[in-house]
C-alpha cells in the first residue's frame, strides 16, 4: 500500500492514523455505545483530517484536535433519534477483561461525563489539558469527574451490571 502524503510536510497520514486510531475509536465507542456508530465517527474524523490539511503546532496540538473532532462528531450523531433508539447488542469484546469492564462502566454514565472519564483515565490527560480540549473551565472538568465517579459508585454498589 502506498502511503498517502498530506500537504503537511511533517507527517504521513498513515502514521497519524496508526498512532491515534485506537484513541479515536475508543473515545467514539465511549460516546456512541455501539461499534457501528463508533466506526462511523472514526471514519468521519480521519476523513476530515485528510480532507482539510492544517498546520499543527505540536503533536499535542494534533492529538487535542483529533479528540475535539471525535467528541464533536459523536455529539452530532447523538441526535434525538439515537437517544430514543435501543442500541443493538454488538457483542463488543476487547482483548483484556478490564477493557470490557471499562466499556460497560462508561456505558452507565450520561454522555456528558463519558468524555472526561475517558480522557482522564484512558488517555491520561491532565485536568488542564481536558479543559482546553473541551473548552471548559478546569473547575468544571473537576466537577464532571467528581459527579461521574459518584454516579459510577452508586450504580455499582450492587456489583458489576452483568455479574
Amino acid at each position: 500500500m502506498v502511503a498517502i502524503q498530506s500537504l503537511r510536510t511533517d507527517d504521513c497520514v498513515d502514521e497519524v492514523i496508526d498512532r491515534y486510531s485506537n484513541m479515536v475509536y475508543r473515545l467514539a465507542l465511549a460516546h456512541m455505545k455501539t461499534k457501528h456508530d463508533a466506526e462511523d465517527v472514526f471514519q468521519d474524523v480521519f476523513l476530515r483530517y485528510i480532507a482539510k490539511p492544517r498546520a499543527f503546532e505540536s503533536e499535542e496540538h494534533r492529538k487535542a484536535w483529533l479528540i475535539r473532532v471525535t467528541i464533536n462528531r459523536s455529539r452530532s450523531l447523538w441526535s434525538a433519534w439515537f437517544r430514543k433508539a435501543e442500541p443493538l447488542d454488538d457483542g463488543i469484546v476487547f482483548e483484556a477483561k478490564e477493557e470490557n469492564d471499562l466499556f460497560e462502566y462508561l456505558a452507565l454514565l450520561p454522555q456528558k461525563y463519558r468524555s472526561v472519564i475517558h480522557l482522564f483515565y484512558c488517555e491520561e490527560l491532565s485536568i488542564k489539558q481536558i479543559s482546553e480540549i473541551l473548552g471548559a473551565k478546569e473547575s468544571t472538568v473537576r466537577t464532571w469527574l467528581t459527579r461521574a465517579r459518584s454516579i459510577l459508585g452508586e450504580k455499582l454498589k450492587g456489583g458489576f451490571p452483568h455479574e
